[in-house]
C-alpha cells in the first residue's frame, strides 16, 4: 500500500528544506525525500576539502534561519556548510526522509505517485527541488585520454596532495576551474588551465561586497523574461572567490606561473588540440568586467553615494602567453586532469509534458500547467536569486503560498 501526503518534497537541499519550512509553517502533510544519508549532500560530497561559498554570510537567506557564521562578511567553510543544514533541518523538525531514491513521479488518481526505492507514495502535490546540478556532466573526449593519466571530475577534486605528483591539467576556466588551479597553484604544483570564455567580478569594488551591488543595482531582482537569450539561464556565474581578497583574475594566475591554454578541441592519446582562441577568451572577459564596473560608477552617480573612486589594477600577463595548438601531456609532465565542466541534469523521472526543447521546466515561478506540479531551486526559475542562497527562500515561500490558494479554490468549489 501505498503512503499519502498533501505534498510531497523530491530533494532535501536548500530549496526542500525551504519548502519544508513553509509547509510545516501552514501544518501540511508533507514529506521530504533525499536520496543521500544528510540534508544538502552536495555540500559534502561534490566540493574540495578548502571550499567556501562566495556568497557572504549575510546573504545566506532561508526562512527562520538566523544569520550564519561568526561575521557578516565572512564566508561559510564546506564544514560549516553542512552543519549549518543538518542544523536547519532538526531545528525545525522538517519531515525529512533520508536514503530515498526517486524513480518516477507520475499521474494518479490521487493527484501524483512518487515511486522510490522505498516504496510508492501517493500526494496532492509534488515540489521538484532538486537543482540543476545533479550529477557531473560527462565530457565527450575523455574517453580518448591515455589511461595513464588520471582524470576526475571538478566533484572529486579533494586537495592537492590527494593527486599523483606530476603537473595537473584543469579543463574548464569557471569558477571551481579557476579556484582549483589556483590552489594548486598557490600549493607549488605546475598548472595547466585551458580557459574559455567566463566572466569575472571583483570581489568588493568601491567599498561594497559584489552581492551588495547586485542588490543596489536591481541585477539581483532580474527576471528571466528580460534575458536577451533564454538560454543564457545556464551561464555560469562570474568567477571569484570566498575570502576577502578573493577577486580571481586569469592574467594574475598567469602571472603566479599558471600555464595559460586556449579551448580544448581533442584529445589523442597524451596529445591535445586546442584553439587558438586564449586572447580572446582573455579580452570577452576584461571587457565585459570593464562595462559591469561602468554600469556600478553611473549607479553610483545616479544615487549620490559617496564612495571613494577606485581603480581596479589592470592586468594583461595572460595575453603574453603564447597561442598553442598542441600540447603534448607526457611530455610537459601532467600526470591528471581534471574535468571543471559543470553539471548536469535531467528530469526525466518526471512523466509530464512539461519541458522545453533544453530539457527546462516550463513553468511560471515554479508552477507547471500540470495542476499539483511545482518545481524550485533552479537558476533563473523567476529571477537571477532563484538558484543562490539569497534567493531559493523567497521563491519556496511562493510556491507554499500556491499550494495553499490550490486549496482554497477547490474547497469553494
Amino acid at each position: 500500500m501505498s503512503q499519502h501526503f498533501d505534498t510531497l518534497i523530491v530533494g532535501g537541499g536548500q530549496a526542500g528544506l525551504s519548502t519544508s519550512y513553509h509547509l510545516a509553517r501552514q501544518g501540511r502533510s508533507h514529506l521530504v525525500l533525499e536520496r543521500g544519508d544528510i540534508p544538502a549532500p552536495v555540500w559534502r560530497d561534490d566540493r574540495w576539502d578548502s571550499f567556501t561559498l562566495v556568497t557572504p554570510n549575510w546573504d545566506f537567506r532561508l526562512p527562520g534561519l538566523d544569520q550564519v557564521g561568526a561575521e557578516p562578511g565572512g564566508f561559510l567553510p564546506r564544514g560549516e556548510i553542512v552543519r549549518t543544514f543538518a542544523d536547519y533541518a532538526q531545528r525545525h523538525a522538517l519531515p525529512l526522509q533520508l536514503g530515498t531514491q526517486v524513480s518516477a513521479v507520475e499521474a494518479d488518481s490521487a493527484g501524483f505517485r512518487v515511486r522510490t526505492n522505498r516504496g510508492d507514495y501517493t500526494a496532492r502535490n509534488v515540489v521538484m527541488a532538486t537543482g540543476l546540478f545533479q550529477f557531473p556532466r560527462p565530457h565527450a573526449m575523455a574517453a580518448r585520454l591515455a589511461p595513464s593519466i588520471e582524470q576526475i571530475h571538478s566533484g572529486a577534486y579533494r586537495n592537492p596532495a590527494t593527486l599523483a605528483p606530476g603537473a595537473v591539467l584543469v579543463v574548464g576556466s569557471s569558477q571551481s576551474g579557476c579556484q582549483i588551479a589556483d590552489e594548486l597553484n598557490r600549493a607549488g604544483r605546475t598548472v595547466y588551465l585551458c580557459v574559455g570564455p567566463h566572466d569575472r567580478a571583483p570581489r568588493s569594488y568601491r567599498g561594497k561586497d559584489i552581492f551588495e551591488w547586485m542588490r543596489l543595482s536591481g541585477l539581483a531582482e532580474q527576471t528571466v523574461a528580460s534575458l536577451a537569450d533564454p538560454k543564457l539561464k545556464f551561464a555560469a556565474n562570474p568567477i571569484m572567490a570566498g575570502r576577502q581578497d578573493g577577486s580571481l583574475n586569469v592574467h594574475q594566475f598567469a602571472r603566479n606561473g599558471v600555464q595559460l591554454l586556449g579551448s580544448l578541441r581533442d584529445i589523442d592519446g597524451t596529445t591535445l588540440q586546442l584553439a587558438a582562441d586564449l586572447h580572446d577568451n582573455l579580452a570577452g572577459t576584461d571587457q565585459r568586467e570593464a562595462a559591469l564596473l561602468g554600469r556600478l560608477d553611473l549607479l553610483i552617480d545616479k544615487l549620490g553615494l559617496d564612495l571613494p573612486a577606485e581603480s581596479l589594477p589592470r592586468l594583461e600577463d595572460g595575453y603574453a602567453a603564447p597561442l598553442r595548438e598542441r600540447l603534448d601531456l607526457a611530455e610537459a609532465g601532467v600526470t591528471t586532469l581534471i574535468w571543471a565542466t559543470g553539471y548536469g541534469f535531467s528530469f526525466d523521472l518526471v512523466k509530464f509534458p512539461v519541458f522545453d526543447a533544453d530539457g527546462y521546466p516550463l513553468q511560471q515561478r515554479g508552477a507547471t500547467a500540470q495542476p499539483g506540479l511545482y518545481f524550485v531551486g533552479l537558476p533563473w526559475l523567476h529571477n537571477k536569486r532563484s538558484g543562490l542562497l539569497s534567493g531559493v527562500g523567497d521563491d519556496a515561500g511562493h510556491i507554499a503560498e500556491l499550494i495553499q490558494a490550490r486549496d482554497h479554490g477547490e474547497n469553494q468549489r
